[in-house]
């Protein structure tokens, strides 16, 4: 085989290689925001069943008195 296929060859799988790097490593920063983003609702949504729960049973507690 000519050596200059071969070396043609390996460059481009170099360059695959060096593309699927920068695409798998973009796509992890984009991962941790999206972590970050869905543990700030998560927060909020357990927060929010919290309060719910404290109203529900303030008004159970009116139910049985009156």
């Amino acid at each position: 085989m000519d050596w200059n296929i071969i070396s043609a060859i390996a460059g481009v799988a170099g360059i695959q290689i060096a593309f699927m790097i920068g695409l798998i490593s973009w796509l992890r920063s984009d991962i941790k925001s999206f972590e970050i983003e869905i543990r700030g609702w998560n927060k909020e949504i357990l927060r929010d069943s919290r309060d719910f729960h404290g109203r529900l049973c303030s008004i159970e507690e009116r139910n049985k008195k009156g």
